[in-house]
């Protein structure tokens, strides 16, 4: 069986690639199809792999910045040759879906999400862009131009995977198509217990973390320990777009430190050694919290999105039901107050082992399961 993948772009690290790589163990033979790549990004985690790139990466700029480039990614993913493979898997969230492939050929998607600046997010992401009104017009007609091909590249796709019910629901509600969902692989076995009992008053911390994207919601996370002060320190690891702004509101408060880009062995203790993790914005899944959880500690997340199905409340975390500084604030009073009395006391193995049922392995058997199925129909 001829297999190839298929993913959007490999100018970052995150879940997507998490996943991919996942793919790429389970068909090690298997070629990479992705509109470009920087090499930094495939030194890393692909190296010696196959990998096939669109025109994009060769044009001026593609690269670094490939969003000039965002309307003609359709056409280039249509140009990728796929007629040879028995069975392909795209790895998408945005154009990845849109591959042509042969009548004999199997197709199936993982999808993160239905691209969000086309679908669910489409209006903030018009409302963020530094342009003026009329720019953004022509942006949100052209937008809709997009949105039309994106349907229809939807319905290429021979089977969709979700990698929550969260994205499960925009797959029905945006493409119209059913799915199974599969939840995306989590290196559990990289995330050990700490032994906190010696911890004193001064060492104890807060965390968060991921890309800093506005979307993200970080900074209600650093308006809440703002406002609370001494006593409550919060350590942000991660870098991205909304760091500047994230340093300005935090201006001098001496208990919120922000970290930076963190090495995965630097993560995993920061995780290991924190109080709780704080998980302030709606995911589609949120590997974060899975990673934090796989360190036994506890997560306060917003009960929404992918969070919702792999935060156990009262198990292994609690939800606050308002994306505000003033519900965080209430919630890390209330968590501090029943830990320091004793009433609450969070077992960090139970964390742990439910943070293993989404280890790697199982992704991996789950998904051999699912294409033997499809296959067996074909």
């Amino acid at each position: 069986m001829k297999v190839a993948l298929i993913h959007d772009h490999l100018a970052q690290a995150g879940g997507a690639e998490k996943v991919l790589k996942a793919l790429t163990e389970m068909f090690p033979e298997a070629p990479i199809y992705t509109l470009l790549y920087e090499q930094k990004n495939v030194d890393k985690n692909f190296a010696g792999k196959k990998i096939e790139t669109s025109i994009i990466q060769r044009l001026p700029g593609g690269v670094r910045h490939y969003k000039w480039y965002l309307f003609f990614m359709p056409m280039a993913v249509e140009f990728f040759d796929l007629r040879e493979f028995d069975l392909v898997i795209s790895d998408a969230s945005a154009f990845a879906k849109g591959v042509i492939t042969s009548p004999n050929t199997l197709h199936l998607c993982y999808c993160h999400t239905p691209t969000r600046y086309l679908w669910s997010d489409a209006h903030q992401y018009l409302n963020e862009l530094k342009y003026n009104k009329w720019i953004k017009k022509i942006i949100s007609l052209t937008l809709g131009r997009l949105r039309l091909w994106d349907y229809a590249a939807a319905q290429r796709v021979d089977y969709f995977l979700a990698n929550s019910a969260t994205v499960q629901k925009r797959i029905s509600k945006y493409y119209r198509r059913d799915s199974e969902i599969i939840y995306p692989p989590v290196e559990t076995d990289n995330f050990q217990i700490a032994d906190l009992s010696q911890q004193s008053h001064q060492e104890r911390y807060f965390l968060s973390g991921c890309r800093l994207a506005p979307y993200k919601r970080v900074d209600i996370v650093v308006q809440a320990f703002k406002a609370l002060g001494d006593g409550f320190n919060l350590k942000i690891f991660g870098d991205g777009l909304d760091w500047p702004r994230l340093q300005r509101l935090a201006g001098r408060a001496a208990n919120i430190e922000f970290l930076g880009r963190v090495s995965e062995d630097q993560k995993a203790e920061l995780y290991a050694h924190a109080l709780a993790f704080i998980n302030p914005q709606e995911e589609d899944f949120g590997i974060t919290a899975v990673e934090a959880m796989a360190a036994g500690r506890p997560v306060l997340a917003y009960r929404r999105g992918g969070a919702t199905e792999t935060v156990v409340e009262n198990e292994s975390g609690l939800f606050f039901n308002e994306q505000t500084p003033d519900a965080i604030m209430s919630l890390v009073r209330c968590f501090l107050e029943d830990l320091d009395s004793g009433r609450k006391v969070w077992d960090s193995r139970a964390i742990k082992a439910h943070a293993d049922t989404y280890a790697v392995s199982e992704f991996k058997r789950r998904m051999f399961a699912f294409i033997k199925s499809k296959q067996a129909l074909a």
